[in-house]
């Protein structure tokens, strides 16, 4: 009888299982595929966001793809992801792997440490907006002529000042990441680099870098394409100013639609958005090679 009835029950969880992925596909169709279908099909439309919504083709996209400020948005969003990832995966890789370590006040510090990604982005930035006021804030308050100076009002200390905030709010987000991580390293190579006479530094470059390999294409990953949707911090700390010198393109997408009712413009740029981060993310995972379930292997 249990060779009968042995197979039946094996087949049984395989034929549940896309049962139980409905709900999750359902979710994903209903709030991710058919929003994008709608954003795609504003953007060959005019509409004012109350009004009729008229179809003309691919006068919205012929608008937006000859404006000379659409460079510049493209420009600014690729700078601050790239300086935010130049910033954010060195520190971010060096907390995780201090964090690693089994001393209790190294656990203690990684909750303390996490604090600032619980915090809301709108409230961070509305934070450092008082704390720079070159008038009333920090460096007012404690008359330090260095802190006083306008911040958010000149170009280049504007733009510092966002990709500060940003991986102030962020790597400890990413530093868990690397944590983790860091501890699925097998302690056998360490044991034996120390057997060699290989002291912390050259553990560290000669085996928690090149194991961390997948770990920085799935960090990276998340960091090039969330630096895409940047808006409520830039929006809050500079508006995209002084004059457009941290315009990135979700601010942008954000002025031609709500501030001058252009949705049909906006749709557009909120595609060519999709399909930057889509790209960016199938170029990371590419230079990853394969994918980081082997890597998990690897390190069993």
């Amino acid at each position: 009888m249990s060779a009968v009835t042995g197979p039946a029950q094996r087949r049984r969880p395989r034929s549940a299982l896309p049962w139980l992925a409905t709900p999750a596909l359902v979710l994903f169709v209903g709030f991710a595929v058919v929003p994008l279908i709608g954003v795609f099909a504003l953007s060959f439309t005019t509409w004012d966001g109350i009004g009729t919504i008229r179809a003309t083709g691919l006068t919205s996209w012929r608008k937006v793809l000859t404006d000379p400020g659409l460079p510049h948005a493209l420009w600014v969003t690729f700078l601050v992801m790239a300086v935010s990832w130049a910033v954010q995966t060195p520190l971010s890789i060096l907390l995780g792997t201090f964090l690693a370590g089994r001393q209790r006040y190294r656990a203690v510090l990684g909750v303390v440490y996490f604090i600032p990604l619980m915090l809301s982005s709108a409230a961070i930035a509305l934070a450092y907006k008082a704390l720079l006021d070159p008038n009333f804030g920090l460096g007012a308050g404690l008359d330090i002529q260095t802190l006083s100076r306008d911040w958010l009002g000149e170009p280049g200390l504007a733009f510092a000042v966002v990709v500060f905030v940003v991986s102030w709010q962020f790597i400890p987000f990413h530093s868990l990441i690397y944590q983790g991580g860091v501890q699925q390293i097998p302690k056998s190579l360490y044991e034996a680099a120390q057997l060699d006479g290989a002291g912390r530094v050259r553990q560290f470059f000669s085996i928690t870098l090149p194991q961390l390999k997948y770990t920085v294409i799935t960090s990276s990953t998340l960091m090039v394409v969330g630096s895409l949707t940047f808006f409520d911090l830039i929006f809050i700390l500079t508006e995209g100013g002084p004059g457009d010198a941290t315009r990135v393109l979700a601010l942008d997408m954000y002025k031609r639609g709500f501030q001058a009712s252009l949705m049909g413009p906006a749709s557009v740029i909120a595609v060519i958005l999709v399909l930057v981060g889509l790209g960016l993310a199938l170029l990371l995972r590419r230079l990853g090679g394969r994918d980081a379930g082997a890597s998990q292997l690897e390190g069993a």
